[in-house]
This record gives structure tokens, C-alpha cells and sequence, in this order.
């Protein structure tokens, strides 16, 4: 664990001093019982739990329910709320400003699978270093809750309108594009979102998370394929999680031959123990796409975990060999060329 004893009497601290409330936002002004407040204090916890200072925090969202969580967690952070489907582009601008950032996108099935799934592909293509939360009810519900682009083929609505079309995997998706750290998880299952999310923070590039978060409004009904109800009686984990930071001692409750471990580079561990479904090395990107395109024709239970995991993919802000000086902080001096130097390139295209 990353906390520490607490003076006594006082509240718990983490490794840099801060208690559970330096991480907390804004009252939540959604309906009650919406699985995004879950994701929120899920999130709350992460970011505790794994010391990170909000003042290094970048907080980006497009437009939707999900967009508005950001105002409900570390409101010591940095925040922008972007036009609806834009946030990837915010994210890269803001991460190529300030690489020393730890940014974190909140977005919805609408603002990532409809109006910004172009800006979603390009996104995870490029590997912005971004934890990139979707949380998935597969309704807009900022808009009477119509079916969006990840409703499951067969889902239907309270009035009872069946959803005829197949729905977008944004998880197969985001492995195919190059994405190097993809994950699925149930709001329900704060438990393995939490190490999901503990996991993602230690990544250096994008880490994807299709978070289905139940809306208690428009999809939380017999016939929905997006409720609690479904959720707990077909959620198929398909590993144990466990993260271990590099501060602290690994666990023992795992057994040799039954978990694999995947180091970090930058420090810190995953720890995964195999279920009754199998044993699924996340590294192992064509086992991860066959596991989901075959489980794509099932509707008896949607899988949770990481589905796959490259540690050594490289970032975009690694790939472009920026300066670690934040570029926003270098002065003229430092950003404009010298006369010398642009002679020197004149004269090299000659």
C-alpha cells in the first residue's frame, strides 16, 4: 500500500503527505446511483493510493454526463472541458506543452465512439501519454438516452425500441490502432477497477479503460444490456489484478505458476492470477484480439481485465525526442534558432 501511518488522531496520508480529501472535487450533481460517481471516487482512491500531487494533474473532457465527472475529483488539478468529441485533441497539445503533466481524459460512449471517434483512432495511433477513461452506458443521456454507437446488437430501451445494429468494441478497436495498454472494467467492480486504474497511472503512453457505468435513468432496466442488474449476473473476469508500486514489498499471496508478473519501466508491477477461464498473458496482443473477437458472438457475459499490455511502447512525447524541460516553460532564448543554425539549414536544402 502507498499510505503511511497517520499522526495520531489525524487522517490517513499517502507518500507525499496528502489525505483522501486533497483528491476530492466538487458535490456531484448527477442522478443518484450513476455508475460515474463510482468511477469518480474509484478514481479519488487511485490517485491517493498512488501519491500523485494534483497540482501535476491535467484534467480533459469533451461533452456528455461523463465529461462533467472531472469537476467531482482532484479539484487542486488542471481541467479544460473541450467540445464534444475534440478532448483527444487537448490532451496531445497540452501533453506536448507539458510532458512532466499526468493527465487524465474522461469521456462517454458518445463522445468517443460517435462525434469523436475520429479523434479517438488518431489519438491512440500517436500514444499520447493519457489515462483514458470511456464511460460506457451506451445511451446519450444528456439527450433522452437514444441508443449510442456501443449499444449491443439486441439491447433495448424502456419504451421497448430494440437496438438492430452491431455495436462499436472499443476494446478490439483500441488494440488493433496500436493502443498499449487496454482494459475493460464493470463501475460495480470497484475492487479490479481500482488496480485497473492504479495500473494505468504507472503507464507511460495511452491507457485505455471501456468502463460500463450503468444510467440509472435511461439504461438501468430489464432488457438493457448496459445495467447493474446485467452487469453483476454476466461480468466475466478473466484474470485477478493486483498492482504493485515500487515503493512497496510485491505480494505472496500469488503462487509460482499461477500469476504473471509484468514489470513496469518505470518501477512497479502487475500481478495477474489466473482465473477458471484460463491463464491470459496480457502481453500477448494476438491472444488478446482472438480472446475478444471470440467472445464478440457471446451475449451471455462481457469480459473484464486487461486485455492486453505492452510496457516498452513508446510514447508520443518519447518519439518526438522533446526536451524533459516542459516546452512551455523554455524562453525565446532557448525556442528561437540562431542565425548560424538557420544558414545551416537554408544550406542543406540547397
Amino acid at each position: 500500500m502507498s499510505t503511511e501511518a497517520p499522526a495520531a488522531g489525524g487522517p490517513k496520508t499517502n507518500r507525499v503527505g496528502l489525505t483522501v480529501a486533497d483528491y476530492r472535487g466538487g458535490p456531484s450533481t448527477l442522478c443518484k446511483g450513476c455508475g460515474h460517481d463510482v468511477i469518480t471516487n474509484t478514481i479519488i482512491s487511485a490517485f491517493f493510493e498512488m501519491g500523485v500531487e494534483p497540482h501535476r494533474v491535467a484534467k480533459l473532457s469533451g461533452i456528455g454526463c461523463s465529461s462533467k465527472t472531472p469537476a467531482y475529483f482532484l479539484n487542486r488539478a488542471w481541467g479544460f472541458n473541450a467540445v464534444h468529441g475534440r478532448m483527444p485533441s487537448v490532451a496531445t497539445g497540452a501533453m506536448l506543452a507539458n510532458r512532466q503533466l499526468v493527465a487524465i481524459g474522461v469521456s462517454g460512449d458518445g463522445d468517443t465512439a460517435s462525434i469523436g471517434i475520429g479523434q479517438f483512432v488518431h489519438l491512440l495511433r500517436r500514444n499520447v501519454p493519457l489515462l483514458y477513461i470511456v464511460e460506457n452506458n451506451g445511451v446519450y443521456g444528456l439527450t433522452k438516452g437514444q441508443f449510442s454507437a456501443t449499444a449491443d446488437e439486441g439491447s433495448r430501451l424502456k419504451n421497448g425500441t430494440l437496438n438492430d445494429l452491431p455495436a462499436i468494441d472499443l476494446c478490439t478497436m483500441a488494440i488493433e490502432l496500436g493502443c498499449g495498454f487496454v482494459a475493460r472494467s464493470f463501475s460495480a467492480d470497484r475492487k479490479q477497477l481500482l488496480e485497473i486504474l492504479k495500473a494505468a497511472l504507472a503507464y507511460q503512453g495511452t491507457a485505455m479503460i471501456d468502463v460500463l457505468s450503468p444510467c440509472v435513468t435511461f439504461n438501468n432496466h430489464e432488457g438493457s444490456t448496459k445495467s447493474y442488474d446485467w452487469g453483476r449476473d454476466h461480468e466475466g473476469p478473466i484474470h485477478e489484478l493486483g498492482f504493485v508500486p515500487a515503493w512497496t514489498t510485491p505480494p505472496v499471496e500469488f503462487k509460482d505458476g499461477e500469476a504473471v508478473e509484468v514489470p513496469m519501466p518505470e518501477g512497479g508491477s502487475i500481478f495477474i492470477q489466473r482465473v477458471e477461464q484460463g491463464r491470459h498473458d496480457p502481453r500477448d496482443k494476438a491472444a488478446a484480439l482472438r480472446l475478444l473477437q471470440e467472445h464478440y458472438q457471446s451475449a451471455d457475459s462481457f469480459l473484464t481485465g486487461i486485455f492486453y499490455l505492452d510496457p516498452a511502447s513508446q510514447s508520443f512525447v518519447d518519439r518526438l525526442e522533446l526536451t524533459d524541460d516542459p516546452l512551455c516553460g523554455l524562453g525565446a532564448g532557448e525556442l528561437r534558432p540562431s542565425r548560424e543554425a538557420l544558414e545551416a539549414i537554408v544550406e542543406s536544402l540547397r
